[in-house]
């Protein structure tokens, strides 16, 4: 039975800054479509800047890999209870998620109880490893709302009430502009995360690379995109001073990837930005080596950058865990560099990929699919 407050505030729960530029989008996606309305919960810079009012920075459950997550588990059980109380008082008249299944599956969990519908929002990829939450979704979230095309046939395999609306990076990224934007063939991006341990495993990695490059090629510069709310001392810190490095705003970013010839990236959302602006990448990840060994004994997919995952192929390498060295970082950027028929082949790949994402207008979408719904929930059926 619907218990939220039709009146009421929408939650939103957001954990990264991923999530915090699609909830931004989505946020504007429902003011469109229902000026009065007014969001409350966690999130980051973006949403704020939409009207989000912040109870909860997305920074506290900022962690990444299983290990990392046990250890920060009393803090974030003890903001859950605080949260649950919120939950309580408030009465939102529905909440969103957005992905960070391991904190808002506990969500998804007391709002059922507590009779406010939840809706998942840039779904969680459970179809990469630990498939069996699929289940958990079906009980606890009344609608989940994908943006890969292949994310709907299999949450439809669970008998989920799945809607498929297309990639929200569609409406963000001003594509028509950056296509007109030249690359510049010596400049190499640096995108080491968003997370200060990732940031911290990640970066002086990159660096050693930049080293390795510079006998062969030392005309090369390179520029460093700052994730939103990630401190500057923390990247300069972690850079050597003999290689000339720029930086560069998270405002200023999609630009600088279109200037780039090839970029270092950590893995995650903006591995598909950069395959949609039509930049190269060579994807990065390192964890704690028991993460690294549990999540290959339960991940079921063959890679875990989005474009790799939507081509069906590898045309992203992917350098995971102990792969992701300086040497192996160095030799594929040499063949970016001096193989123009193998870097052209990239190129050409991911003019293929921007056709398979949707067409603009998924935050639209999915905000009319959520307030269509809620008039369902709050009906005489409930």
């Amino acid at each position: 039975m619907y218990k939220g407050n039709p009146s009421g505030p929408i939650w939103f729960s957001v954990g990264e800054a991923s999530g915090d530029l699609h909830g931004a989008e989505l946020m504007k996606a429902f003011r469109a479509l229902a000026p009065d309305v007014s969001f409350t919960g966690m999130g980051g810079p973006a949403m704020e800047q939409e009207g989000l009012t912040t109870r909860h920075s997305m920074r506290e459950i900022s962690l990444v890999g299983i290990t990392e997550i046990l250890g920060g588990l009393p803090r974030i059980l003890k903001l859950l209870g605080t949260i649950k109380n919120e939950l309580a008082a408030i009465r939102p008249r529905a909440i969103v998620l957005v992905d960070c299944p391991e904190f808002n599956f506990r969500i998804a969990r007391m709002a059922k109880k507590l009779g406010i519908p939840v809706y998942y929002y840039i779904s969680p990829q459970v179809w990469a490893w630990r498939s069996g939450r699929a289940t958990f979704l079906r009980e606890f979230v009344r609608k989940v709302i994908c943006i890969l095309p292949f994310e709907q046939d299999f949450y439809a395999g669970y008998g989920m009430d799945v809607a498929y609306v297309g990639h929200p990076l569609m409406d963000v990224l001003p594509l028509d502009r950056l296509d007109e934007m030249p690359v510049r063939d010596n400049r190499i991006g640096l995108l080491p995360g968003s997370r200060t341990k990732e940031v911290s495993a990640l970066l002086p990695v990159f660096a050693d690379a930049a080293r390795q490059l510079a006998g062969a090629h030392p005309d090369l510069e390179y520029v460093l995109v700052r994730a939103p709310g990630l401190d500057e001392s923390l990247l300069r810190s972690l850079w050597p001073e003999d290689i000339p490095v720029s930086f560069v705003s998270p405002d200023e970013r999609y630009e600088t990837f279109r200037s780039c010839r090839f970029i270092m990236a950590a893995s995650g959302t903006v591995t598909l930005e950069t395959a949609l602006i039509g930049t190269p990448v060579l994807v990065a990840y390192k964890v704690s080596p028991l993460s690294e060994l549990i999540a290959r004994m339960l991940v079921n997919v063959q890679y875990i950058s989005l474009p790799n995952l939507i081509l069906g192929r590898e045309i992203y390498p992917e350098f995971i865990g102990k792969k992701a060295s300086a040497e192996n970082l160095a030799r594929t950027a040499r063949t970016w560099l001096d193989d123009a028929t193998a870097y052209d082949e990239i190129k050409n790949g991911l003019k293929v990929l921007r056709t398979m994402v949707g067409d603009p207008g998924a935050p639209g979408r999915a905000a009319q699919i959520i307030l269509d719904d809620l008039k369902v929930a709050a009906g005489p059926t409930g």
